[in-house]
């Protein structure tokens, strides 16, 4: 036994799906085998009172037929049994070597003698009509006088064909009657696959029902993780509920939940003190330099302080932007997104604003104008000129920013939007800033649930021509 127990799981899902399986198996074969036998029982019963009800009614007429009941129909509704003409010969329709039908002659034998129909002897044989030679001719004459096409004469040359043989007492000839029907293959699993697709169904429709029952707290866990992600420190918890082991796993995600939005809180009061004591005495150091004579010395240092003061908003902002303190309210992007490039324009700056498309969606404004005056930054310092365009692809607002620059090499695309790194390593000021722009942009681009991606814009001839940073913000 302790070989076999990697055969029993112990988890509730392994437990059920085990079971599923086992009664599945059980159940299906158990009732295959009963249809089945039932199912041919029924055939070969209905083949031989059809062939009977021939014999009789061909030779006494309709009205000398005792209680054998009109077997013209196949069993199960199916397609009508059809026969061919009666045959007399003096010699058996059975050939030398061929298997005969003990049962099937042994139940002839009871309705004949029940219908009081001499007989010294019953052949029953089973063919198909391509291999019986009355039969192939017949079928051959039908397709002729009706116009039949191969597939159709095909069809029922493999139709099944019972050939019974009653030999007349006192050296009478033989008396020979053939029924067809469609092969028994078709009638008799046909039932069994729609049987076995109803089991299925049913089945799987109450382990389903079941299964999302036991589920259901697993769905709210993966829907509270989802809100975590988007918005940390959300009020209330989620309810532990459903079977033991899942109780624990919401503990435990509450737990480390709570000690996650504890770590953030104290994260935003660290950034704080740090953003409050840098900023007072750069502040204060910004009204001493006025002191300073020489107007060269004075503007140098000034432009280093305005240079430390944005870098430390820069990495404030980053640090913030994955846990925004305003809600996203409902905003038309085209004319955020016109008004963004008019401020450049005011300022004589080179940015064009294509074509433009109204779209309407929930967004942080004000973050959102930030990633734009980023990347539209960008494309101005390396690229000499924007252009702004904004189309919608889907089921997202798609904002691209193109410039004529040089483009970055492509092995160093995604590196570019890492903080701190720049497209200029030199450092200097008058080329760039910190290299927080584009990530600071991404980071946005992630808050609303969308993406930044930068790629090379190509002439005709495979050269590099621009930058395109495509802004993907979901829209609903």
């Amino acid at each position: 036994m302790p070989r076999l127990s990697f055969l029993r799981p112990k988890s509730l899902m392994g437990q059920m799906l085990l079971a599923v399986a086992a009664a599945l198996l059980l159940v299906q074969g158990i009732g295959a085998i009963l249809v089945y036998r039932a199912q041919r029982e029924s055939y070969e019963v209905g083949m031989v009172n059809a062939a009977a009800f021939r014999l009789i009614a061909e030779t006494r007429g309709r009205g000398g037929v005792g209680h054998i009941g009109r077997h013209d129909r196949s069993p199960f509704a199916g397609p009508p049994l059809r026969g061919f003409p009666l045959q007399t010969s003096n010699a058996s329709p059975a050939n030398p070597g061929e298997p005969r039908d003990t049962r099937a002659e042994a139940r002839l034998q009871r309705i004949l003698t029940e219908q009081e129909f001499p007989s010294s002897g019953i052949v029953v044989v089973h063919r198909t009509v391509q291999g019986d030679p009355v039969g192939h001719d017949n079928t051959m004459k039908w397709a002729a006088h009706r116009g039949k096409d191969e597939r159709q004469i095909a069809d029922r040359m493999d139709d099944h064909l019972l050939v019974v043989g009653v030999k007349q007492p006192a050296g009478g000839g033989w008396t020979i009657v053939r029924v067809r029907s469609p092969r028994d293959a078709n009638m008799l699993v046909q039932p069994l696959i729609v049987q076995t697709l109803i089991i299925y169904l049913v089945l799987v429709g109450a382990v389903a029902l079941i299964l999302r029952r036991i589920t259901r707290p697993l769905a709210a866990l993966t829907r509270r993780v989802e809100q975590f992600a988007v918005a940390p420190g959300s009020v209330g918890q989620l309810e532990p509920s459903g079977p033991e082991d899942m109780r624990h796993l919401i503990v435990a995600h509450n737990a480390m939940e709570a000690r996650i939005v504890a770590m953030l809180d104290e994260k935003d009061v660290m950034l704080g003190a740090i953003g409050h004591d840098l900023k007072t005495p750069l502040a204060a150091l910004r009204v001493r330099i006025e002191s300073v004579e020489d107007d060269n010395e004075r503007g140098r240092m000034a432009r280093t302080i305005e240079d430390i003061v944005r870098t430390l908003d820069d990495i404030l902002s980053l640090a913030r932007v994955g846990r925004p303190s305003d809600p996203r309210e409902r905003t038309e992007l085209s004319a955020l997104v016109a008004s963004v490039v008019e401020e450049y324009e005011d300022m004589g700056e080179p940015v064009e604003l294509g074509d433009t498309q109204r779209i309407v969606l929930e967004l942080r404004s004000t973050w959102m104008r930030r990633a734009l005056r980023n990347l539209i930054g960008n494309a101005l310092r390396y690229g000499q000129r924007a252009r702004v365009t904004l189309v919608r692809e889907g089921g997202s607002a798609v904002i691209l920013i193109e410039d004529d620059g040089p483009g970055i090499p492509d092995d160093t695309i995604e590196d570019m939007m890492n903080p701190f790194v720049r497209g200029d390593p030199s450092r200097n000021s008058t080329t760039g800033g910190a290299g927080l722009g584009l990530a600071l942009a991404r980071a946005i681009a992630d808050q609303h649930g969308g993406a930044l991606i930068l790629a090379n814009r190509l002439s005709a001839a495979g050269t590099v021509e621009g930058l395109t940073a495509r802004l993907e913000i979901p829209v609903g």
